[in-house]
């Protein structure tokens, strides 16, 4: 069988992870700020277990970071955990950019004649 990169799981782990609404909504939070799984909890209405899970899962998936203050343990975007999945969408754009050039380009041409 053949070996998986790991910048590939990563990737899979990452997509996996934001498949999930509760997940990208809890992204979205702790973008800016680092949160605690209770203050977290209350902004996205379910229950600080579920949270606890699905921050599990986005710290696994390396797209958020745990630190502590105190006896608070606060969660914050991991942006070079978004980078890999960023590169794997931009390598879909090059393909898509030619596409639409030669549209336009056939279009012109085809307005001329």
């Amino acid at each position: 069988m053949p070996t998986v990169r790991p910048e590939v799981r990563q990737v899979d782990a990452a997509l996996r992870a934001l498949a999930d609404p509760n997940r990208r909504s809890i992204l979205a939070l702790v973008r800016d700020a680092p949160l605690a799984v209770g203050d977290i909890a209350e902004r996205v209405s379910i229950t600080q277990q579920a949270v606890s899970h699905h921050l599990r899962v986005l710290k696994d998936a390396e797209l958020v970071t745990e630190s502590r203050e105190g006896t608070r343990h606060l969660f914050a975007v991991r942006t070079d955990g978004l980078a890999a999945v960023r590169g794997y969408l931009d390598e879909f754009w090059p393909t898509q950019l030619q596409a639409l050039k030669q549209a336009v380009e056939k279009q012109a041409v085809e307005q001329r004649a």
